[in-house]
């Protein structure tokens, strides 16, 4: 089943509802899928449509943000594991953002329910080279990074 929404364009039903599209990021283009929760019907909530469209407006601003971000998770995580001192060749030093950005892919915005959170929320999803497996999520609460974790923290 699909649906022209006024906001989020044609979406496809499947166990929610998604659109695959493509954005830039950091330059470069990336092939994403937009995944926004709800039922059948393909009524969504009021703060859904505010949460994306403030996402949308300040998408350029934000990228830099969530780099920081993930830098910073990035460090933590590594450090915690000892590779700090002994090295692993999943989990190389990073300094800058652009040596991140070698090492992620943006693959989807998760627009969850509405009325679960008072805060315009939004997940961001990325595939990582240092943990194929779990992936890597942003969940973002008022455009603002909340968590860095798995992608299930954006789901």
């Amino acid at each position: 089943m699909k649906i022209n929404d006024v906001v989020f364009g044609e979406l496809e039903y499947n166990y929610g509802w998604v659109k695959y599209t493509t954005i830039e990021f950091c330059g470069k283009e990336a092939e994403i899928a937009l995944m926004v929760k709800g039922e059948e019907d393909g009524k969504f909530d009021e703060e859904q449509y505010s949460a994306y469209t403030s996402l949308v407006q300040n998408w350029e601003r934000l990228q830099q943000g969530f780099l920081q971000a993930i830098v910073d998770s990035y460090k933590l995580e590594r450090q915690e594991l000892g590779y700090d001192i002994e090295v692993n060749e999943n989990y190389p030093q990073i300094e800058t953002t652009n040596q991140l950005l070698e090492m992620i892919t943006l693959v989807g915005i998760v627009v969850p329910y509405g009325d679960i959170n008072e805060d315009r929320d939004i997940g961001i999803t990325f595939d990582c080279t240092w943990d194929t497996e779990n992936g890597l999520g942003l969940r973002l609460l008022n455009e603002k990074v909340a968590e860095v974790g798995y992608q299930d923290v954006a789901i």
